[in-house]
């Protein structure tokens, strides 16, 4: 007769951890890396609120000699402007955030698909298009002459719709994260594309579209270079690039006088930079404002649930 085989006891599973003083070291590391990135924002908001004179004699200071509202009081004189500006940015980024990810989804799930025929046609054409660019010409003749867009609102969001490397991070995602099974399953049991796609396939890559969104919505906020080309309305400004109006108005000025005597504290160019530092951050980090970077905060930790 065969051996009853006992198997062993187990009272207790060890696992292997850093010692307390590892800990200590890496938790004030992280702790340091940490505070470097809010470090800038910090600096911001204290350029913000220190006295234009101050910072003309004494330079920039996380500890000035005084302080003031200078910079938010010459906001001010364009309140109206700027609601305006911030609800065409809004309107912007939310309708074409929206699209972006609709048009990107889409695609990506039609080139992940290995019954998709023409799979390695549209792949190779989304990687032609991240490679090379038709240049800035042929685009502002398609969008004025072609499309007929100029001063208007879809200039803004039109020329933005899909992003090749988004297509291709979607691409990837759908491909690695939803196994064919599952779809083979579910056209078995009578469900449409349309069906899979909206019920497993977009439940399933919510860290992917939570990315794609989260990358397009940055995108279209921090937007003023197509309002340059395309936008001769006042109305129609976002806020990125009526910021960079009133700081390009502001740096003339102080050439132009020299920025001497009363003029350099009545202009308060820097604290004014600075202040307009939380109402935005353009792609230019000269003209980044502090009203635009608190949606981009919003949006970060709204995208953080998902990811």
């Amino acid at each position: 007769m065969a051996k009853k085989v006992q198997k062993a006891k187990i009272d207790n599973v060890g696992i292997h951890s850093f010692s307390k003083k590892a800990d200590i070291f890496f938790s004030i590391i992280s702790g340091l890396l940490a505070f470097s990135c809010i470090l800038p924002f910090i600096f911001v908001i204290i350029i913000s609120i220190t006295n234009e004179k101050s910072i003309i004699q004494h330079g920039y200071s996380f500890f000035p000699s005084q302080f003031g509202l200078d910079g938010f009081e010459f906001l001010t004189q364009f309140k109206d402007k700027i609601l305006q500006a911030l609800f065409v940015s809004v309107f912007v980024t939310v309708v074409g955030t929206l699209t972006n990810v609709f048009i990107t989804t889409t695609y990506a799930y039609a080139i992940s698909r290995s019954t998709f025929k023409y799979r390695k046609f549209f792949t190779i054409f989304a990687l032609l298009s991240m490679l090379f660019n038709a240049g800035l010409v042929p685009g502002y003749i398609v969008v004025t002459q072609l499309l007929h867009l100029g001063d208007t609102i879809w200039a803004l969001i039109v020329p933005m719709l899909l992003s090749p490397f988004n297509i291709m991070l979607m691409r990837s995602f759908f491909k690695k994260t939803i196994p064919e099974a599952i779809l083979e399953s579910a056209r078995i049991d009578g469900a449409s594309e349309a069906r899979i796609f909206f019920q497993i396939c977009l439940p399933l890559s919510l860290p992917g579209i939570a990315t794609i969104t989260l990358l397009t919505a940055l995108g279209f906020w921090n937007d003023w270079f197509n309002a340059l080309l395309y936008i001769k309305s006042d109305n129609l400004y976002p806020l990125q690039y009526l910021l960079m109006q009133i700081q390009n108005n502001m740096d003339y000025i102080a050439k132009s006088v020299g920025m001497s005597g009363q003029l350099a504290v009545a202009l308060p160019k820097e604290t004014g930079r600075m202040a307009s530092y939380g109402h935005g951050c353009s792609c230019n980090p000269t003209y980044c404002d502090s009203l635009s970077i608190l949606p981009t905060l919003l949006c970060k930790r709204f995208d953080h649930r998902w990811c």
